[in-house]
């Protein structure tokens, strides 16, 4: 069933406006609904009494940490913000719950065969989260699926060939394009032990695989990889059909039938590989797919193949919003669906053709490290649009202002429609008025003000009302605070930015209190993609999100001198926001822009006594970034002494300025390339 639009989020009053008690005191009940994280973070998130996320890595059956408090442990420790914080333990339990669900299946449908499950290394390659799945997978006979030559060399050196029995090894199965050095390299992996299964993607693959493995002498394990006319759903679902990019069309599978055989090899050909896009939100096309994948399959075996796997790719989906519906952020059937329909389709098929069931693989690599990885940052700053009215109205103001004043003081429930384009009009001839120099830039001043506290003025009025007019869903947005926060969403974030991906974002901390203020987040790049402006809902996607305040401390004057400037600066207490569910291609597809780095990493694991920290992998420095680009600090730093070499004979900079600028410019290339938090302004 399709996701119903009831309401776009980006301009309607969300569900929580609409409903709040204004007398009821805010709880954080309140505020699970409000983020839904019952909904995308069950089992492992939630909120305690204190108003903090809670997280679970072992899901109900282990104990939980107070993330808030494990920022704050980790910032003493000088880690600094933004942070990556990843938890193996969650790694594991999902895992298990995607073996548990097949298990369930094969035992329901007295399925006669075993499920393998095979986690794609492209889906998040760093050393530790691999080392972490294999471990923890050991138990299962996870295997890897590697897509490339530098993810078929992590995958040989991580899988342990010692660990495997002729009867029942972990799989390696290698996909994507292959040149002769990939091939060779694979094939003489199997002399050590392991069991790698060339998938073929392309004819000539299979040509330059049987050429080689006849000069090793290693006769080879092969998987065909097919095209099937079952469309994906969601952003991939092209990833199908007879002009998909990967894969062999029905014909060319039965040259490779037709050529194995004239070889007398056609015993090589074990598996059956297909795959229909990353984050299948519908269990229909799932099942389409299935049936489809089942008879291609059936048939292969009654041409002579000596078939053993079916390898039904990725395309598990993560419940990014929690509705569980076939939006793409979502998906409408949950693990144990997904286990009973492959198992069931197979069987179904197998049965029909009097022929043994296969050995069943997933490379479901989303559902399994998604959950892992939480990104943790804090707000730097905030921008209001201040809705209240300038100074009482003068005698002799413009007509145009008091028009403005007229609108604003008129605003009522029956006419507020009417008085926002009313406000609108008179704003953009106050514009005109000034461009031709009929109005002074303390009038135009003044012209703004007024329509903004129009606008606040019928916002607090249609915030609470069933139906807002179509002419003024954007007033949300307009109004909306921006949120600066110490991130670059092109590293962190990428698919936010590139393909509009919805990640659950909540503050981890104050959920006791009721988040008055909505906002847009702004990162640091100088580019206006860089922003988060769409947020999960419970019924489609909105333009804010509800935030708090910064909470606001004064501090004694720190600067005398310039008393015109301030009689006291302000100090903002640390507002952390969290970025949920992104354990699945974020960081390894982050790029440079402006030149911000990796982050932070840290990773977790629970113990009897709590938690312990298992590896803290530091964030970029400046230094090492700019040699990304082929700089070299100390080049960089020895042109800026040069520079003060001159400056000084010109007398142009002071001996202690020179020796503070050196100073600060050496400093600053051994440090994280984003902010250090200085909360005064």
């Amino acid at each position: 069933m399709e996701k119903i639009k009831i309401e776009k989020a980006t301009t309607k009053p969300t569900e929580s406006l609409k409903k709040l008690d204004i007398f009821k005191a805010w709880t954080i009940e309140d505020s699970e609904n409000l983020y839904r994280i019952n909904e995308w973070g069950n089992p492992y998130f939630s909120i305690n009494a204190a108003g903090h996320i809670m997280v679970s890595p072992q899901g109900e059956r282990g104990s939980a940490l107070d993330l808030y408090h494990l920022i704050e442990g980790l910032r003493q420790r000088n880690i600094g913000l933004p942070l990556l914080i990843r938890f193996s333990d969650i790694l594991a339990d999902r895992l298990e719950r995607l073996q548990a669900c097949f298990n369930r299946s094969i035992a329901r449908y007295n399925y006669a065969n075993v499920y393998r499950g095979v986690y794609p290394i492209k889906c998040n390659q760093h050393r530790h989260i691999i080392e972490a799945i294999v471990n923890s997978g050991k138990p299962y006979k996870l295997g890897l699926e590697a897509g490339s030559k530098p993810e078929l060399m992590i995958a040989l050196a991580t899988l342990d060939p010692q660990e495997n029995t002729q009867n029942d090894p972990a799989l390696l199965i290698c996909n994507g394009y292959k040149d002769r050095e990939y091939l060779e390299t694979a094939l003489l992996g199997k002399r050590l032990g392991h069991y790698p299964i060339i998938v073929i993607e392309q004819l000539k693959e299979l040509y330059l695989t049987l050429k080689i493995s006849r000069n090793l002498n290693i006769k080879p394990i092969l998987g065909v990889r097919v095209k099937l006319c079952t469309k994906g759903s969601g952003r991939w679902g092209n990833s199908t059909g007879d002009r998909a990019k990967f894969g062999l069309t029905i014909p060319e599978i039965l040259t490779v039938i037709k050529h194995l055989q004239a070889l007398e090899m056609l015993d090589c050909l074990q598996l059956l590989h297909f795959h229909i896009g990353s984050q299948i939100a519908s269990i229909g096309v799932i099942k389409n797919a299935m049936r489809e994948a089942s008879q291609i399959y059936v048939q292969l075996a009654q041409a002579g193949a000596n078939m053993k796997y079916l390898d039904v790719g990725g395309g598990l989906a993560v419940d990014y919003d929690g509705s569980k519906t076939n939006f793409y952020a979502s998906k409408n059937y949950n693990m144990q669906n997904y286990a009973n329909d492959i198992v069931a389709a197979i069987q179904e098929a197998c049965d029909g053709a009097n022929i043994a069931v296969p050995t069943l693989i997933t490379e479901s690599g989303r559902a399994m490290a998604a959950h892992h990885s939480i990104l943790v940052f804090d707000v730097l700053s905030t921008h209001d649009v201040s809705t209240t009215p300038p100074p009482a109205m003068e005698e002799k103001e413009n007509l145009i202002i008091r028009n403005l004043w007229e609108t604003y003081e008129s605003i009522s429930l029956k006419n507020y429609q009417e008085t926002y384009h009313d406000a609108l009009q008179f704003k953009e001839e106050a514009i005109s008025l000034f461009n031709f120099g009929y109005l002074t830039l303390q009038e135009r001043a003044r012209a703004e003000q007024l329509y903004w506290a129009c606008c606040g003025k019928i916002m607090s009025l249609i915030c609470h009302q069933d139906y807002v007019p179509d002419d003024l869903e954007d007033l949300e947005k307009i109004l909306a605070s921006i949120y600066y926060v110490n991130l670059s969403v092109f590293q962190s974030a990428p698919d936010s930015w590139a393909i509009d991906q919805l990640f659950p974002i909540m503050p981890i901390h104050r959920l006791e209190e009721e988040p008055k203020q909505r906002g847009i987040l702004a990162d640091l790049t100088c580019d206006s993609d860089g922003k988060i402006d769409q947020f999960i809902d419970r019924e489609d996607v909105k333009s804010v999100l509800e935030l708090h305040s910064l909470n606001i401390k004064e501090i004694p004057e720190l600067q005398p001198q310039a008393p015109e400037l301030s009689s006291c600066l302000s100090i903002a207490e640390p507002y952390y926001l969290g970025m949920f569910l992104i354990g699945a291609y974020q960081e390894i597809m982050g790029n440079f822009h402006n030149l911000f780095g990796d982050i932070n990493v840290v990773h977790i694991s629970m113990n009897p006594k709590g938690y312990q920290i298992e590896h803290i992998v530091k964030g970029d420095t400046i230094k090492q970034v700019l040699g990304y680009v082929q700089y070299d600090g100390d080049d960089l730093l020895e042109a800026i002494r040069r520079q003060t070499e001159q400056g000084l004979q010109d007398n142009k900079i002071t001996l202690e300025e020179s020796q503070q600028l050196l100073k600060d410019y050496e400093d600053s290339l051994t440090h994280y390339t984003y902010l250090v938090a200085d909360e005064i302004f």
